[in-house]
């Protein structure tokens, strides 16, 4: 960004346990959808996981990496995870937080850097309730399944998010 470009007006970070699928696909889909309506340069959209196994640079699940391919989102060679832990800034800086479950909302507790914020599920966003299943684990079904899940939750709930 130039120096004469504002700021982005919003900062949505994207939370799940390990970052290295669900969060992944929320970001890469949320970032692709606030393109698409010309709005990718207010809006700018991370993702972090919060367990105590997420690691800086862990790499992205493959099935993720395939899912996102078959709907024409490629992810940068060497993309990977962002652990929260150790990135509390994006906490501190974030809008809104998204997380894929209601233990992740619950886990955000420990981080004074969330306290105050927006804080929603994915599904809440989307005027739903319940939590994004990890596919981890599980077949490519599983996980174009997941990505289709995100992918109806931010479509229904651009414009609350947009809005919060």
């Amino acid at each position: 960004m130039s120096a004469q470009d504002p700021a982005p007006k919003r900062r949505i970070l994207f939370v799940c346990h390990a970052n290295t699928s669900r969060s992944i696909i929320a970001e890469k889909v949320l970032q692709r959808m606030l393109a698409e309506q010309g709005l990718d340069g207010r809006v700018e959209v991370r993702s972090g996981g919060i367990a105590p196994f997420a690691r800086d640079g862990s790499l992205v699940s493959l099935d993720a990496r395939f899912v996102l391919r078959e709907v024409g989102i490629d992810l940068p060679q060497g993309a990977g995870a962002t652990d929260l832990k150790r990135q509390r800034h994006l906490l501190s800086a974030a809008d809104v937080i998204l997380v894929m479950t209601e233990e992740q909302r619950r886990m955000l507790a420990a981080f004074p850097e969330a306290e105050g914020k927006t804080v929603m599920t994915v599904r809440e966003l989307a005027g739903e309730s319940g939590d994004i299943a990890d596919p981890a684990m599980q077949d490519e079904d599983v996980f174009r399944h997941t990505r289709d899940e995100i992918t109806r939750c931010l479509a229904h709930g651009l414009a609350r998010l947009l809005a919060a």
